[in-house]
């Protein structure tokens, strides 16, 4: 007898999409049917007949701010906010962190301070900073699935890297396979046109979205893709924003460097427009672009070459984006948006632009699995995977407000959003964490996942 049996649903994974019925056994899915499952027995059996059965999401790049931060958000609220919204493993980044993570001793101590918290399950990023290459070995071998580094400004607590650094860097983690993820604006640049813009007291949008041109993003991604090439490091460009350097990421990957790419959900939905028109709650790095770039952003989202979607989750607090109300460099950088990507990317592929669901797929789980080392156990409904499953009702309608969220704190640029394709169900390892507007289990439920951590076996069973 399996102890899960959900049927009548229509089964949606990169490469297919039919009706049927999966059964999970040991937290595993242990058998597909191309039929309703009738045959089959199980403990808890789940009708759903009319929903879509997902693999759950992979969000790759979420800050949820502990230990350190704690009053913009925690494990706790972070990981049931993505159980809300489809996503069964989170991969947190190591700053907004005190200490940012970028040992393996720091990395083993933010494992036991956050692994009573969890709901989800999750993988960590490592950091890499102005001195700690002699310490990437040993991220890696405590689990890091990458190594984030910034070639732009950043906050007081982490530290921006040169190209030295990056070269060395590459020189280790080449032979290891794991990936150096980068935010990849150059730094003089962005540092030139800031300091400026501040001396000369032009303090508005405008004068932000200025000073991190996208010449900036490309001359930093045009860099990685020399080194990377020279080095046979494997790379990967965390949330790019233009289509230009998404079509720099396209030929190097022609050229066979080992590069991955990620967008954001708020470069797909959002443009400068309404950073212009709503103000600081809407101020990211890279900062948003304008219409016509996000519509050619969507052709590399859909061609492949950007194989990620994630949030960048970047909480703060009301105070901390009012503070750019008259200054807007005052102003935190970033988006709320772990619970709302699924729902908003479903709404915007299925039902506005009319394409397949298997794009979701692809670009929410199979493609951060890939990307990340956690295929086969993650990223993909087929036969001795995890059971991470997500049950969309496609025609239920939803609206974003603040009372529907579930961070510390309830802000978000997705606020008063509406649209159709609402996650109904949560599910990890075979159990449901999330259903009826509701977390179902006990936190500390989220394991650590690694990169070498699956030992089972995996067949494509439909």
């Amino acid at each position: 007898m399996f102890d899960l049996l959900i049927y009548g649903g229509t089964i949606v994974d990169p490469e297919k999409m039919i009706k049927g019925s999966l059964a999970v056994k040991n937290g595993k899915i242990a058998e597909i049917v191309n039929e309703e499952g009738d045959r089959l027995e199980a403990k808890e059996v789940i009708d759903a007949t009319g929903k879509m059965i997902f693999p759950g999401a992979i969000d790759c790049h979420t800050h949820f701010n502990e230990p350190g931060f704690e009053w913009r958000e925690d494990f706790l609220h972070g990981t049931k906010s993505a159980a809300a919204g489809g996503v069964t493993t989170i991969i947190d980044m190591p700053l907004q962190n005190d200490p940012a993570t970028i040992s393996a001793e720091i990395f083993e101590r933010k494992v036991n301070i956050v692994q009573e918290s969890a709901v989800v399950d999750y993988a960590l990023w490592g950091g890499l900073v102005d001195n700690n290459v002699d310490d990437l070995e040993g991220m890696y071998d405590v689990g890091a699935v990458g190594l984030k580094s910034f070639l732009g400004p950043v906050s007081p607590d982490y530290s921006t890297i040169n190209s030295g650094i990056v070269r060395d860097a590459m020189k280790v983690t080449a032979p290891l396979d794991i990936l150096i993820g980068f935010h990849a604006e150059d730094y003089s640049i962005v540092k030139y046109e800031q300091d400026k813009a501040i001396k000369e007291a032009r303090l508005n949008i405008v004068d932000y979205l200025a000073a991190r041109p996208v010449s900036a993003e490309v001359l930093a991604v045009e860099n990685i893709v020399r080194l990377a090439k020279e080095t046979g490091a494997k790379v990967h460009i965390c949330h790019v924003s233009h289509p230009e350097v998404a079509e720099i990421i396209k030929e190097a990957q022609s050229d066979g460097v080992k590069i991955t790419a990620e967008t954001c959900s708020h470069y797909l939905i959002f443009s400068e427009d309404d950073f212009l028109e709503n103000g600081p709650m809407f101020k990211c790095a890279p900062p948003l672009r304008s219409r016509q770039a996000q519509e050619q952003l969507w052709e590399y989202t859909i061609n492949g070459t950007i194989s990620c979607v994630a949030s960048d989750h970047s909480p703060c607090t009301i105070e901390e984006k009012e503070a750019g109300a008259d200054n807007i460099w005052k102003a935190w950088g970033g988006i709320s948006g772990v619970q709302s990507t699924f729902q908003v990317m479903f709404d915007e592929i299925v039902h506005q632009r009319k394409l397949s669901p298997q794009l979701l797929a692809r670009i929410l789980a199979y493609g951060p699995a890939r990307a990340f080392n956690l295929y086969p156990q993650k990223g993909t409904l087929a036969l001795g995977a995890d059971a991470d499953i997500v049950i969309v009702d496609p025609e239920a309608s939803w609206n974003i407000t603040p009372e529907s969220l579930l961070y510390k704190n309830k802000i978000s640029a997705f606020v008063g959003l509406t649209g159709k394709g609402l996650v109904e169900r949560t599910i990890v390892r075979g159990e449901t964490v999330f259903t009826d507007s509701q977390i179902t289990v006990q936190s500390g439920f989220g394991r650590l996942i690694k990169v070498t951590s699956f030992t089972g076996e995996l067949a494509n069973g439909y």
